[in-house]
């Protein structure tokens, strides 16, 4: 699976990787709605070495790389969950080098693209802290809407957190 944007070149999360990754994912404080902040390389490796291989595997989850093209940069990565063969979750992590520039909407959509449109999915969502407003604002822009919001639902840094789902429906997606 490789997708080549204006400006970005996704592909699969490789070992090669590892220490750009872990320059942007390592940092708490920019990274603090995320589930997996790394605190060495080492945890960078592992988590690298125990992806699936395999696309569009149903109960996997497949990490791919967001790289700037011009600079060849790892500037994030987006994490897709096969749920079963119709649904699809998404996850994203942008560097904050790279933030509010429209790279994170630029590789979303790339995505949301092949899965509607090529691997014939049914619907896509994403599980986000409601505190996240630039990744709310992110989906609502590409057309998601809210279906829930859970509250005290996920355990996230030693606490209970909120959790709020949007979700996009293939017939609700325009080109």
């Amino acid at each position: 699976m490789e997708i080549s944007t204006q400006r970005l070149f996704i592909r699969p999360l490789s070992i090669k990787d590892a220490e750009q990754l872990f320059d942007y994912r390592s940092n708490k404080i920019a990274n603090q709605y995320q589930s997996w902040i790394p605190d060495t390389i080492e945890d960078t490796h592992h988590f690298i070495r125990k992806l699936t291989p395999t696309f569009n595997l149903p109960n996997t989850w497949f990490q791919l790389a967001i790289i700037e093209q011009n600079s060849e940069i790892v500037i994030g990565d987006l994490g897709i969950h096969f749920i079963d063969n119709n649904q699809i979750e998404i996850g994203y992590t942008l560097s904050c080098d790279y933030q509010g520039k429209g790279y994170a909407t630029e590789a979303v959509k790339s995505i949301i693209d092949v899965l509607f449109h090529k691997l014939k999915k049914h619907r896509i969502s994403a599980s986000l802290d409601p505190n996240n407003s630039a990744s709310i604002k992110l989906l609502e822009r590409l057309g998601f809407r809210k279906e829930a919001h859970h509250i005290d639902s996920y355990f996230h840094n030693d606490k209970w957190v909120d959790d709020v789902i949007y979700a996009l429906l293939k017939r609700e997606w325009k080109k």
